[in-house]
């Protein structure tokens, strides 16, 4: 492997275990106080799920773009182990001094991407040159690895209601202020979502986006919300929904619990079935976006790999 060059994958970081929410909430907050009764709720919910697989699913993510690139992948979280700065900093001295830097959330928020990427050269400072991909939302793998992911849940779920279920798209929420400041992130999602209805040639008329997991505190975030989306459902006559989720790449929290736990019983509540979409996890699709992503940054380092079969690799 050319040890000059590495990829690095940034994602959100969840704690394995329940009794660590605390910590990780002021991670998540920077510091600033959490009512007692958001940490008591969000350490419910982790108690539900047992743990958050997030992590333990990006390491695996990385090792198989790794294999696919033949190149050193690491992985660095903003509000958990690994942290970004420990990861970039181990980086360096490893000898790399070149970046592909992929935050694994598609669509470019500057509540989310915007922080990944702000830390990420903070700590490499003037020593390591950094080609971040600031959003990929409408790449075409992962267009058709979203697609490859809902196509049978759809089928499974049209056989069980005997007619086709409404698709419902969904992204997590952010607060509405950033929105109104010019963030593209909304538009993204939707554009994630019209192109993944494309794929499996469903009418525009037959699926709809929501976003999800809004903040517990603060100012208003952006809607329309799950439960107001499946309530509208319910009124137009409907009896089901099927849901998969385009602003997540794998399993979490904000899967395991929101949609499969909390969104499944309030639609259980209206008369409603709930359907949802299996996540990406390691898909191929996906590790074969992300691939495509790093080999389309690498011309556009200062100098070439060190070696031609390492060129050969990233070109193949």
């Amino acid at each position: 492997m050319n040890a000059q060059i590495a990829v690095l994958l940034l994602a959100h970081g969840t704690p394995d275990r329940a009794e660590d929410i605390p910590e990780y909430l002021r991670n998540v907050t920077s510091g600033r106080p959490i009512p007692d009764a958001v940490v008591q709720e969000v350490t419910h919910r982790y108690s539900l799920i047992g743990r958050s697989p997030l992590t333990a699913l990006t390491l695996r993510q990385a090792e198989l773009l790794q294999k696919e690139l033949g190149i050193p992948v690491y992985v660095g979280m903003r509000n958990w182990h690994p942290y970004i700065p420990d990861t970039v900093r181990k980086m360096r001295e490893s000898g790399v001094r070149q970046i592909v830097a992929i935050c694994m959330a598609p669509q470019n928020s500057r509540t989310s991407v915007g922080l990944y990427k702000q830390r990420t050269f903070a700590e490499a400072g003037n020593q390591m040159e950094i080609q971040f991909v600031d959003e990929w939302h409408d790449h075409p793998q992962l267009v058709r690895a979203f697609a490859e992911k809902l196509n049978p849940a759809y089928e499974a779920a049209r056989a069980q209601l005997g007619t086709s279920p409404p698709l419902l798209f969904t992204a997590h929420s952010v607060p509405a202020l950033t929105i109104e400041a010019g963030d593209p992130y909304d538009q993204q999602a939707k554009q994630t979502a019209a192109l993944v209805a494309q794929q499996l040639g469903v009418p525009d008329q037959e699926w709809r986006l929501a976003f999800q997991s809004q903040g517990m505190s603060g100012g208003p975030w952006i809607g329309p919300t799950v439960e107001e989306t499946i309530t509208a459902l319910k009124q137009q006559g409907h009896e089901g929904v099927l849901i998969q989720t385009v602003g997540f790449v794998c399993d979490h929290v904000e899967v395991l619990h929101d949609i499969d736990i909390g969104f499944r019983r309030f639609a259980a509540e209206q008369g409603m079935q709930l359907w949802r979409a299996a996540s990406l996890n390691d898909s191929p699709l996906l590790i074969s976006a992300l691939a495509d992503l790093v080999r389309s940054r690498m011309h556009s380092f200062s100098s070439t790999v060190s070696t031609a079969q390492d060129s050969q690799r990233l070109t193949r």
